[in-house]
């Protein structure tokens, strides 16, 4: 391995993190994207990881790769832009980009997002230019999400540190330390530092497909949450089914879009969820931080909201589209589980919906209904699931979380008790 890559020499990364960050990149490539030889890798991700980027892309040729096309993101421009753009320029989003991605992905092109979140980026930024800026790519991705959502394409995200990023979540760490120990956190999660990490994903994923199965032998008709600030109910659809760790796309490549992931999830009829529900971990969304917030539903739609931090912003989230006020995803994850151990907030939702319960505003992923992933709008809409040019996470789990299910027959039983599988 090249010893001065991800910054070695600034960072001074010791030898066995080196190699678990190459055996992460080997993981992005072979478990979350699974490339196919002649495919072609698109990459998103900060430019401050170039190098890691060009580990990965190393990675994805020595697997076949035909072709790694990168779009780089750079934080200060997107400040820049927020804070000194027109108004105007945040209700468009470029239609040649968007149509380049449905292009990408119709001839089957694999997606690989390398996420450096920068929570405190855009506070002071109005509001209305987030919600604007948001609308606007959901709208023009909506054909590439659409066959993300559906399982069609390829994906995955990773996540890599920043600066920014690591002094939020190790704030007491003393100059580079937090980035170093932002690294070690997450090769942890990844499985990275495993003697054979390969070998320990596919006994997870094992470990996970256990769950589901017997998840889905269940067909529970109804999910009862209760903790403090939280009492709700919401109906399955009668076809539901969950999903974990991976899944198939259409041309029956296995991939795993999330890594690491901890979570079972499945959809929620868009017209049943009832009650509060509070939020138990800080929302990352666009940039800004929304934390302590209730949502109160009524017949699925968010009748009340409130929060002690971004209120405004949560209001904007709720208000994208009529979908976004209704549920469309609900996720389980354990209190004891590697990443809710290491008592870590990260800021970054990809890693803090693998540490708790959590439900999603916004739209349903096709592929939790059976057959939904070919499934028109309409037919998808008969079913239940909700529609919206946004999805968002947010955490509910605590240890004093307990769900219950209700089955096909009336008859009520445990699926957790205080944060943990009943």
């Amino acid at each position: 391995m090249n010893t001065n890559i991800i910054r070695a020499g600034d960072l001074r990364l010791n030898p066995s993190m080196l190699t678990a960050i190459e055996r992460y990149a080997e993981l992005a490539v072979s478990v979350g994207i699974n490339v196919q030889p002649g495919q072609t890798l698109v990459i998103q991700a900060s430019i401050y990881n170039a190098d890691f980027v060009r580990l990965i892309a190393r990675k994805a040729y020595e697997a076949g790769a035909k072709n790694v096309h990168v779009e780089w993101d750079d934080d200060e421009l997107k400040r820049m832009k927020y804070k000194m753009a027109p108004d105007e320029a945040f209700d468009e989003f470029p239609a040649w980009k968007a149509q380049g991605y449905t292009d990408m992905a119709s001839n089957d092109a694999a997606f690989l997002t390398v996420y450096s979140p920068a929570p405190d980026l855009l506070q002071g930024v109005k509001p209305e230019r987030l919600a604007a800026a948001s609308k606007a790519y959901g709208t023009a991705m909506r054909p590439y999400r659409a066959m993300m959502q559906a399982g069609q394409i390829s994906w995955a995200i990773v996540s890599a540190p920043s600066p920014a990023w690591a002094r939020k979540v190790f704030p007491d760490a003393e100059g580079e330390e937090a980035e170093r120990l932002l690294w070690d956190h997450l090769l942890q999660a990844a499985r990275a530092y495993e003697a054979d990490p390969l070998e320990a994903w596919r006994l997870h994923l094992g470990r996970l497909r256990s769950h589901v199965e017997r998840m889905n032998g269940k067909r529970y008709t109804r999910l009862i949450y209760r903790s403090p600030g939280t009492e709700l109910t919401v109906d399955l659809p009668a076809d539901h089914q969950w999903v974990a760790g991976g899944v198939h796309n259409a041309k029956g490549t296995f991939f795993v879009p999330n890594i690491p992931t901890e979570e079972l999830f499945t959809l929620p009829h868009r017209d049943s969820a009832n009650g509060t529900v509070s939020s138990t971990k800080p929302l990352n969304w666009n940039g800004q931080v929304i934390d302590k917030f209730t949502l109160t539903f009524k017949d699925g739609v968010v009748t009340s909201c409130t929060a002690e931090t971004g209120l405004e912003a949560l209001q904007r989230l709720i208000a994208t589209d009529a979908g976004a006020a209704r549920l469309g995803e609900v996720a389980l994850v354990p209190q004891d589980s590697p990443i809710a151990n290491m008592n870590v907030l990260f800021y970054n939702t990809g890693l803090d919906e693998n540490a708790s319960c959590h439900l999603a505003l916004g739209n349903a992923y096709p592929l939790c209904i059976e057959g939904g992933s070919s499934m028109s709008r309409e037919e998808l809409d008969a079913r239940g699931a909700n529609s919206s040019v946004a999805h968002v996470d947010f955490m509910i789990g605590t240890d004093q979380l307990d769900i219950d299910g209700v089955l096909p027959d009336g008859s009520v039983e445990p699926i957790f008790r205080q944060g943990n599988w009943a």
